[in-house]
């Protein structure tokens, strides 16, 4: 006969000589499926790196195309190797790739506003921005120095500690004590032309560039002066 015990397991006992006597084991139903479950994880398991192994892989910038790109729509205004002459136009040199291809893409999709800009992002593919970032981000940007030293000392205390009873964040808690920036979140600022940070902070103060929240609230506060300071005083950031 079979009888079952605790631990799921039965018995087969037989009788013999009038005893009883054990002939065997028997597992139940569900933990022959239980064992059936395992086999075939374990198969799923062993199979899986397999499967990940075959998903493509995001393609590695073309440096080289990204030069050319860069040489033929690019240079003319913003230097050949990133380092603009013109304080109207941005240094881009060192600056994080990402960052760049952010901008690119919401100029031409009209996120950022800027009809020269729009003009020439909307000819470029994600590829061509992609290419294009990732070389200006390995060339080495040119420094640039504080000239207004009736200010200078604003424009450091409001970069390096806000202004607190206005609520104004200091400007190196994301963009770093040197200027450098976090990759992937907040631009390269040091060594920028003065003039390019101010339009850009007033820009933003006055809602003419609306492609980052944070920093429409933060320039809101800001007068004149006082940006005129702090872009000044990030041109000479080392």
């Amino acid at each position: 006969m079979v009888d079952w015990v605790g631990s799921g397991v039965g018995l087969l006992l037989g009788r013999g000589s009038g005893h009883c006597r054990i002939t065997g084991l028997i597992k139940p139903h569900f933990l022959v499926m239980k064992t059936f479950a395992s086999f075939v994880l374990s198969a799923f398991c062993l199979a899986a790196p397999a499967f990940a192994s075959d998903a493509p892989k995001a393609a590695k910038p073309d440096l080289a195309a990204g030069e050319a790109k860069y040489t033929a729509m690019c240079a003319a205004c913003h230097g050949a190797d990133g380092n603009s002459g013109s304080p109207e136009n941005p240094k881009l040199a060192a600056q994080h790739p990402e960052y760049l291809a952010k901008q690119l893409s919401e100029f031409k999709s009209g996120k950022r506003a800027n009809a020269i800009m729009s003009g020439m992002a909307g000819a470029l593919s994600d590829e061509d921005m992609k290419n294009i970032s990732a070389w200006l981000s390995n060339q080495k940007a040119k420094p640039g120095f504080a000239k207004d030293k009736d200010t200078v000392a604003l424009g450091e205390r409001i970069y390096r500690g806000g202004i607190a009873d206005r609520q104004i964040a200091a400007c190196a808690g994301c963009h770093s004590p040197t200027g450098a920036g976090i990759p992937s979140q907040y631009p390269r600022l040091s060594g920028q032309h003065a003039q390019y940070n101010a339009a850009q902070l007033t820009a933003f103060r006055d809602g003419v560039r609306k492609n980052n929240l944070q920093m429409t609230q933060i320039a809101a506060k800001l007068n004149d002066r006082e940006i005129k300071a702090v872009a000044d005083y990030m041109a000479g950031l080392r």
